[in-house]
């Protein structure tokens, strides 16, 4: 009988070593077949999770990097937990692996040693993620900018700097950021220098654009999704899920419908989610940047978006200018995506295209500038961009009213002449207005006016000129302004 008994416990043993090796080497197929395809940074690790728990007999297992502040818990259902630690090759990049199960359903010991064996391959697993979302930057080759597909945070107005010192203030917090300001502007951009200059800076950055989500499919892109909650269904994390232990952006915000806020702001208030199809509340450690280019607080009056939502996400709030705010940083801005598109042509901006530039209006922002510079090094004709390269919106008022004059090749004195006589009639008539407000003199705006400013080129520029250049000093008018 004892023969009996070892002879049982031995067929029992092989049979589990044999389950776990069959296990882990599912596991490890399923990794094959993921990272070998372009897939996004979160369905590595989504396909591991799944894979290890239809081998292990648990209701959930979540892999997570070790900065997050949620450890291992007993969860709001009743279920309880076990965390192996997943090596790293740092401290700050260690991971958990944690399975949670029911409290009468224990894990046998070699189901805990398969799951020690699943924390070597989780490290794996990072690692891979880490490499596709681009967490470890590698710097640019010397004498090139990096092609990261927007511009850096590029400007030396004062509206550019007020904000890059409101961003290194803001990063050194985990508080809630609210950015606001026109499409365009760069608010994705400003999120990511947050996350950057964060302590969260290891951790992921995820990016939501709140106006692309389907009204049906927001808690599974949101919240995730349980395998096999529906026919043909897979499991798979989500967006909260993905930026644990960092930062996930909310952009357009405002284009959410009053449900999904609803369900948002559960969320955000409670750091915790629920898959679809999922039993029990799973802790994310996330700090949230959210981006609008409407204005929340107005609305909220209009009842169009909710006050408690809108209270969550408020408080530490950035304006991002425009770029008709900060005119004078377009032709920096101009000769960064010039240099970036090196490579292709070499080119530079003339006089006429860069004048064009600062008086274009720019609705559609850094994003409108860049297109237009794109459109420009395809089809410029020379080494130069000249103002017919540029779109017809963008010379605009530019060209309609310069190019006229320069087709009649008028001079200098019809333009000062034609533009005097306009404040003049402005002014009602008064010339000491006139000469206040243009900034010359009483004699120079006379002579301004009595120009002929329909006389023919040749003839205006044989003019004299004494007129025009009367003293300043001698003047009375100058004198008392």
């Amino acid at each position: 009988m004892h023969v009996a008994n070892e002879q049982h416990d031995a067929g029992a043993l092989l049979r589990r070593q044999r389950d776990r090796r069959r296990g882990i080497g599912d596991v490890i197929a399923t990794l094959g077949r993921i990272v070998g395809t372009r897939s996004e940074p979160g369905q590595v690790r989504a396909a591991f999770e799944s894979a290890l728990q239809q081998v292990l007999p648990v209701q959930a297992i979540a892999l997570r990097e070790s900065a997050s502040r949620w450890a291992a818990s007993r969860t709001d259902s009743g279920l309880e937990s076990v965390a192996f630690e997943v090596p790293g090759p740092t401290p700050a990049q260690r991971g958990i692996l944690e399975a949670t199960f029911e409290p009468h359903r224990r894990l046998a010991d070699w189901e805990f040693q398969m799951m020690g064996h699943a924390a070597q391959l989780a490290a794996l697993v990072l690692e891979a993620e880490r490499g596709r979302q681009g967490t470890r930057p590698q710097p640019a080759p010397p004498g090139r900018p990096r092609r990261d597909g927007a511009a850096p945070l590029i400007g030396t107005t004062p509206a550019m700097a007020e904000l890059r010192a409101r961003i290194e203030r803001v990063a050194t917090t985990d508080f809630t950021v609210l950015l606001e300001g026109e499409s365009g502007v760069g608010k994705e951009l400003v999120a990511r220098q947050i996350h950057e200059l964060s302590p969260r800076r290891s951790g992921p950055f995820v990016a939501i654009n709140c106006a692309a989500l389907v009204e049906t499919l927001l808690e599974a892109e949101l919240f995730g999704i349980e395998e096999r909650t529906a026919t043909g269904v897979r499991g798979r994390r989500g967006k909260f899920e993905c930026a644990d232990g960092g930062t996930l952006f909310l952009d357009e915000v405002s284009d959410l419908s009053m449900t999904a806020q609803a369900k948002l702001l559960r969320a955000i208030q409670d750091l915790a989610v629920e898959r679809v199809g999922g039993q029990g509340t799973q802790r994310v450690d996330i700090r949230i940047v959210a981006a609008t280019n409407r204005s929340l607080k107005s609305m909220v009056d209009h009842r169009l978006f909710r006050a408690d939502l809108y209270y969550r996400l408020s408080g530490v709030d950035i304006r991002v200018p425009s770029l008709r705010e900060r005119r004078p940083d377009i032709v920096e801005l101009a000769a960064y995506f010039l240099e970036r598109h090196r490579e292709v042509r070499v080119l530079h901006l003339s006089e006429g295209a860069r004048d064009a530039l600062l008086l274009h209006d720019w609705p559609g922002n850094v994003r409108e500038l860049e297109r237009v510079i794109e459109r420009a090094v395809a089809l410029a004709g020379s080494a130069v961009i000249e103002l017919d390269d540029l779109p017809a919106a963008v010379r605009g008022e530019y060209e309609a009213v310069l190019m006229p004059s320069i087709r009649r090749r008028e001079t200098m004195r019809a333009w000062g002449s034609r533009y005097a006589r306009l404040v003049y009639e402005r002014c009602g008539g008064n010339k000491r207005e006139t000469a206040r407000v243009l900034g010359i003199t009483y004699h120079t705006l006379n002579s301004y006016l009595r120009f002929p400013v329909d006389a023919p080129a040749d003839t205006a520029e044989d003019m004299p000129v004494e007129d025009i250049e009367a003293s300043d000093e001698a003047d009375p008018v100058a004198a008392a302004s």
